[in-house]
């Protein structure tokens, strides 16, 4: 892949999608920001993004549109919320190449699928990351932390694999996501919520008793659920991982609170409420996350 010419299209101007739309386009990549909002995407435009943090402060001009964009994607990175996947995959459909492929970075379970519906299962690559940022208003975003993205997918995420590297992104190619979609859940199931209700950083939550004891009862309902589904969870210490991450993104406002904060809609139903779903089913007593996801239901309901 030559770096100029290749163009990529990040669908969403959250955190994540500002991220790696402001390190790809400094990396010397043809890089276009879909967003649906249209006043977002016109500020970006005018303003460009703006990235502080752990790599120090710098702003580049990125491209958004709320339409379609001026040049066919050779890539599609997917950073909307888990609720807009299949709007955009149908979005998307209309007008994109049949053989550019889809790469979704998004939380929750399901979105690989809703994907495939739309894309067909060669195209649609998952991935996870543990990349933390917090927006801070429309294209300026706070990145809190550094983490490891894992993409699954064989060849295809050995070529993303080389790309993102260029951005300096720490990227791993596997042959199985799926494993590490469900390990990333259990990390979110233990902190998003819990900072949701609580309003604290990640890194808070760990250091008071009574969030650090609810953050474990949390992580092993959710653990408890995916062994069930045999499914192997890629760490042995569930709880300890959950831990880690919080140390590393320590002054990162998790994406729950942020949308909380925002009064915006949360991920909760395909976060702690898919825990929920799938005890119900298989008979596993998920009492903790199902308080948790009543109540940031419950916050959403009662915004106005």
């Amino acid at each position: 892949m030559v770096t100029g010419d290749l163009h990529l299209l990040i669908v969403g101007a959250g955190a994540m999608g500002c991220l790696f739309a402001a390190q790809l386009k400094r990396a010397g990549f043809q890089v276009t920001l879909l967003e649906k909002v249209r006043e977002t995407a016109d500020r970006i435009s005018i303003e460009g993004i703006t990235v502080e943090g752990v790599r120090g402060q710098h702003h580049v001009m990125v491209p958004a549109t709320s339409d379609r964009p001026p040049h066919q994607p050779d890539l599609v990175l997917l950073c909307v919320k888990s609720y807009d996947t299949r709007e955009a995959g149908e979005t998307l459909r209309h007008w994109l190449q049949p053989d550019a492929p889809i790469l979704t970075l998004q939380n929750g379970v399901g979105n690989i699928e809703l994907l495939q519906d739309v894309f067909g299962k060669e195209r649609v690559l998952g991935g996870v990351t543990a990349e933390g940022a917090t927006v801070l208003g429309p294209g300026n975003i706070r990145h809190a932390g550094q983490g490891e993205t894992i993409v699954g997918g064989g060849k295809a995420a050995e070529d993303i694999v080389s790309v993102f590297e260029k951005a300096g992104f720490n990227l791993r190619a596997v042959d199985d996501i799926h494993p590490f979609i469900w390990g990333k859940l259990v990390i979110n199931v233990g902190i998003n919520a819990l900072a949701a209700v609580t309003r604290l950083q990640n890194g808070r939550l760990p250091e008071l008793k009574g969030t650090r004891s609810v953050m474990e009862a949390l992580v092993h309902e959710a653990v408890a659920v995916i062994k069930a589904k045999n499914i192997g969870i890629p760490y042995p210490d569930p709880v300890g991982r959950v831990l880690e991450v919080c140390k590393a993104t320590a002054g990162n406002v998790a994406s729950m609170l942020q949308d909380v904060l925002n009064k915006k809609r949360t991920e909760i139903d395909s976060i702690n409420g898919a825990i929920v779903r799938e005890g119900a089913l298989l008979g596993i007593p998920t009492p903790v996350n199902s308080t948790l996801t009543a109540l940031v239901q419950t916050i959403q309901e009662t915004y106005r």
